[in-house]
């Protein structure tokens, strides 16, 4: 019980501390999008279906191995995601979004191999954030090529 409590503070808390104040979020949300964005207003599900997977990843590696060292890996993984945003909001530079965004995938799939010999469930529970990163970094990519002087 303690466990599920600790890794949920964790998580609020840095959502909480690396979220863009609403002029920042504002200003992303002015910037033009590829057409093909469809789902746009599908995506805050999907990131909440995500941050339930990695909670639920977590807490079952934790009782799996009870590893420091594991949780260490989680919550480097829950910046680099929380950090998305935040950081490109904060600068106004939508590459930092796509630098982060392939650092958090390619911190992702470390972590389920990482993860994986301690608990194939916790693993799996990795796989929808390992499959929409790769979505979300090309959707910011292509918004880079619409907006070449986002400063609006």
């Amino acid at each position: 019980m303690a466990a599920a409590l600790l890794i949920l503070l964790a998580m609020v808390a840095v959502g909480a501390l690396l979220n863009p104040n609403r002029e920042q979020f504002a200003w992303f949300l002015r910037l033009r999008r590829p057409a093909w964005l469809t789902f746009e207003g599908l995506i805050p599900l999907i990131w909440i279906s995500i941050y339930a997977c990695f909670y639920a990843s977590a807490l079952l590696a934790w009782n799996a191995a009870m590893s420091w060292g594991l949780m260490g890996g989680y919550l480097g993984l829950l910046l680099l995601v929380q950090s998305y945003t935040w950081l490109i909001c904060t600068t106004r530079r939508l590459a930092n979004g796509t630098t982060v965004a392939l650092a958090g995938w390619v911190w992702g799939v470390a972590l389920a191999v990482v993860v994986q010999p301690q608990s194939t469930p916790a693993t799996l529970l990795l796989i929808p954030y390992l499959l929409w990163s790769p979505v979300g970094t090309f959707v910011t990519w292509q918004m880079q090529r619409l907006n070449r002087n986002p400063d609006r």
